[in-house]
């Protein structure tokens, strides 16, 4: 590839790799592994994930499972770094190379590795027109539809509850007019985007969601206005979308914007997390690492910004390897880049929300194919001053989302909180859009800053994931 990154140009993610680097499977990781410190041992300040983590967000890096027997590779990795994106391992041809016959192994390699050193996992990505293996390249209307929804449901089950967030579909819009790209995908209807975050919300309810696209860094650029209103859309009619991904690919072609920290914070504004998901700068020395800086001061800037992942480790892991785009040279060292990265880390910025939201009920049967009717507030509202709370509940063998709704009565709410016991032997796990207290038996939730005000009959929601049983029965809500 041309080391020019144009705005017309492919992502990282789009850059063919041999099907062998895909699925190798070299021994001797565990022996590694076993040798080097888990990452979340670091002490703040000192590595890029410990200091990101103490700004309450997360630096990451792709991977691929076949370095994962490479000492250096793996040295770095697990000192460096709190969450993993598989390079090429979970992307369609790589898990399903033939029709419903799936395959995990190098994916569910880099999973254990993460797993056992205290890292999370991006997934990466269940619905893309590139990279597809031949036989679904070969479909088209209603078959590959129906194709499309199986791999997301396949794929996300499989890793549910292992997944931080997942890009559910990968780089669907055109470079140039900001509408839809033309592709075997698109073609099967204008809702497959749509259809596949509901299919993926129902697979693996309890990670985030993620629209994630190439060139759409610049605020003025038609490509980001086109994702920016389909991301509108979505929230307005309810499709359940928690975040969106700036895959940052930057060089003389394709340069840093000095709007980056508008677009960023743009996007946040419509109620998703933004997360900067395959970030490399072409360049050396202090030009690099300043845009390195400017890019991290504006990921701290935007209380949404979840997180960094750099596409890679090692200039010479690059896909631009040329251009020595990352933080550590080729023999892994460190690079002014990565001084001026973990500095700006550890001056800090906005302090980010403190829930991590899912945003609809987790569907439980296949996803419709048109679009539902947007939800009303009950027809009679609770009493004035009053509050109610409705619980909703996707329920698995040993564990369980839960979907809370918080109704108003006759006023408005300026702060509410919701109590509820669980059954003996479940806990809470996690929660979204809600301060929680307690794990176990009584827990009660409370408002965060942005759900804090609720209009007069309206309602807001938040969710949580627990292991156990669901909890059912009496729902306490207090107003105030």
């Amino acid at each position: 590839m041309d080391k020019v990154f144009a705005r017309t140009s492919q992502s990282a993610a789009a850059r063919p790799r041999p099907r062998a680097t895909v699925v190798s499977m070299l021994a001797g990781a565990a022996a590694v592994a076993a040798t080097v410190a888990v990452a979340t041992s670091a002490s703040a300040g000192t590595t890029l994930g410990a200091s990101a983590a103490e700004q309450g967000r997360y630096f990451g890096t792709a991977v691929a499972a076949n370095k994962l027997s490479d000492s250096t590779y793996v040295g770095i990795l697990n000192r460096e770094f709190n969450m993993v994106t598989p390079e090429n391992e979970m992307k369609w041809d790589a898990t399903e190379p033939s029709q419903n016959q799936f395959s995990y192994s190098s994916s569910d390699r880099i999973v254990a590795h993460a797993q056992a050193n205290g890292m999370r996992v991006r997934g990466h990505a269940l619905a893309w027109h590139s990279q597809q293996p031949g036989w679904a390249q070969n479909m088209s209307g209603t078959a590959l539809r129906n194709a499309m929804v199986n791999h997301i449901t396949q794929v996300a089950t499989h890793f549910k509850g292992k997944i931080y967030s997942w890009d559910v579909v990968n780089e669907a819009f055109d470079d140039g007019n900001g509408g839809r790209r033309d592709s075997n995908l698109q073609r099967t209807g204008n809702d497959w985007i749509e259809v596949a975050f509901r299919t993926a919300r129902a697979a693996d309810p309890g990670a985030k969601l993620c629209y994630n696209d190439y060139n759409t860094d610049n605020w003025t650029w038609a490509k980001t206005q086109g994702v920016y209103n389909m991301v509108k859309d979505f929230k307005a009619r309810g499709v359940p979308i928690d975040c969106v991904g700036f895959q940052s690919h930057f060089n003389n072609g394709s340069p840093y914007p000095s709007n980056y920290r508008t677009t960023l914070q743009n996007f946040a504004d419509l109620g998703v997390d933004v997360q900067i998901t395959e970030l490399d700068i072409e360049g050396s020395g202090s030009a690099q690492a300043t845009t390195y800086g400017n890019v991290v001061k504006d990921c701290l800037a935007v209380a949404r910004c979840n997180g960094i992942t750099v596409w890679g480790i090692r200039d010479s892991d690059s896909w631009r390897a040329s251009g020595t785009p990352l933080l550590f040279d080729g023999s892994g060292n460190k690079k002014a880049a990565y001084t001026s990265t973990l500095n700006a880390l550890n001056a800090g910025g906005t302090t980010p929300p403190t829930s991590t939201p899912p945003t609809s009920t987790p569907p439980t049967s296949t996803p419709p194919t048109t679009t539902p009717p947007t939800s009303t507030p009950p027809s009679t509202p609770p009493p004035a001053g009053a509050c109610t709370a409705t619980l909703s509940t996707n329920q698995w063998q040993g564990g369980f989302v839960t979907n809370v709704r918080v109704t108003a009565g006759g006023s408005a709410l300026n702060g509410w909180s919701v109590s509820l016991t669980l059954p003996s032997g479940s806990a809470v796990t996690n929660a979204w859009s809600a301060q929680t207290s307690g794990s176990t038996g009584q827990v009660t939730f409370r408002n965060v800053d942005y759900n804090r005000q609720v209009p007069a009959g309206g309602n807001t929601e938040f969710g949580f994931q627990g292991t156990g049983t669901a909890p059912s029965g009496t729902v306490s809500c207090t107003a105030g």
